[in-house]
């Protein structure tokens, strides 16, 4: 079994994305690793309109990374992880969540599954399946929703 010194979790707030964070948060317990957890943002209006879910779209200037960067944060210290970052990158969830896993040169990466087995996600692509793709580490896609 590896042993994980960084690992990556993203989040938007989401009931899903937070049960991830939580497991992420034990695994880092576990490990005595470092937990990085990310929220992306898109530059202006116009680049978040082309998302097609609206309601996880965060813009630069706006609170909510901020507040569900520190939601997480708390999520995570109370499962028991003690050395925690917090990012938020420009770019769609996948953009965001691979510049971080790179630039930290994460060992684990972990995400929700919500969207994988979704028309759209099927048609489109999903944050779980484009990063399972893309990712040089190991990816852990966490049961977050049926």
């Amino acid at each position: 079994m590896s042993e994980y010194n960084k690992i990556v979790v993203g989040t938007d707030g989401s009931k899903s994305s937070m049960l991830a964070v939580k497991r992420a948060a034990a695994i880092a317990a576990a490990f005595d690793a470092t937990l990085i957890i990310g929220c992306a943002y898109y530059e202006n209006k116009e680049a978040a309109s082309k998302t097609l879910r609206q309601d996880s779209v965060t813009v630069l200037g706006d609170d909510p990374a901020l507040k569900n960067l520190e939601s997480a944060k708390e999520a995570a210290q109370a499962v028991g992880a003690t050395n925690i970052e917090t990012y938020i990158k420009s770019g769609t969830p996948v953009e965001a969540l691979m510049s971080i896993v790179n630039e930290h040169q994460a060992d684990l990466l972990v995400v929700g599954n919500r969207g994988i087995n979704s028309l759209t996600g099927r048609l489109l692509g999903s944050v779980p399946a484009d990063v399972a793709r893309q990712s040089q580490c190991d990816v852990m896609i966490v049961h977050t929703v049926n």
